[in-house]
């Protein structure tokens, strides 16, 4: 939605900006009355952190995920409906926050749906509890086979949100009339067609997504880096980056490496 995030309170003339605070009450006074001042921006993202300290706690006392999946999945779920990747006009490229929070959404889900889960998936859940929050990810080798589904699933859903983002942010700076965005024009126009890599993308996502996320970890991991280059490529003007995620594309694979 477009909104005018510099606000300045009716009651004591305060300002300040709710696409840094998220807040609508006024931070010197309380008041719910305000104005919005200058242009109105699409804001998708809000300033929510994830605190999953309670559910670390737990998992510490409990010593099973299962013990704590429904709490632990409200606070993921509740975290996830508040992101996006536009904040106040600005578009914002996939954090990893963000990723562990939903891959250990689907991992938690597999993990209770799972009648007699590996001591290796229990031990991977109970790392990515303990490194979400901090913005950490574990990488692609550490993924055990039985939690890649969870990974490509939420990888998939993350990057769809961030695609349709991605989508608007485009066509609103191509409708605005300055310097920045002739810039970005000229790149939709060269060799290295913005259109068409953020359409090869989307084809990848829906594809991964009809397969539940049963894609290889190599091949989820090439979808955040491709993500990322044509974030910065994009915002930064920067061909290069969007030259490979070109490459990138390219190379995109849905089989594993052994049946390559």
């Amino acid at each position: 939605m477009k909104i005018r995030g510099q606000r300045q309170c009716s009651e004591c003339g305060h300002e300040w900006s709710y696409f840094d605070t998220g807040q609508v009450a006024c931070p010197a006074c309380g008041s719910l009355k305000s104005v919005g001042r200058g242009e109105r921006k699409t804001h998708t993202d809000s300033a929510i952190e994830l605190d999953l300290s309670a559910h670390q706690q737990a998992l510490d006392a409990e010593t099973d995920v299962s013990m704590i999946a429904e709490g632990l999945t409200t606070t993921l779920r509740d975290y996830i409906r508040q992101r996006g990747f536009l904040n106040g006009g600005t578009l914002q490229p996939p954090d990893d926050t963000l990723l562990s929070a939903a891959e250990l959404l689907h991992a938690v889900d597999v993990l209770d749906r799972c009648r007699h889960p590996t001591d290796e998936a229990r031990l991977y859940v109970t790392k990515l509890l303990g490194v979400a929050n901090d913005g950490h990810r574990p990488t692609p080798n550490s993924v055990p086979t039985s939690l890649t589904t969870a990974r490509g699933l939420a990888y998939t859903e993350v990057l769809s949100t961030f695609h349709q983002d991605f989508t608007k942010w485009i066509t609103e700076e191509s409708s605005v009339m300055d310097g920045s965005v002739q810039s970005v024009t000229e790149m939709q126009e060269s060799d290295v067609s913005i259109h068409q890599l953020r359409e090869r993308l989307d084809t990848h996502l829906t594809r991964s997504e009809a397969l539940q996320g049963d894609i290889p970890v190599e091949t989820s991991e090439r979808f955040v880096i491709i993500a990322r280059k044509l974030h910065h490529g994009v915002v930064n003007h920067d061909t290069d980056a969007l030259e490979t995620a070109r490459m990138k594309l390219n190379s995109v694979s849905f089989d594993s490496p052994a049946a390559e």
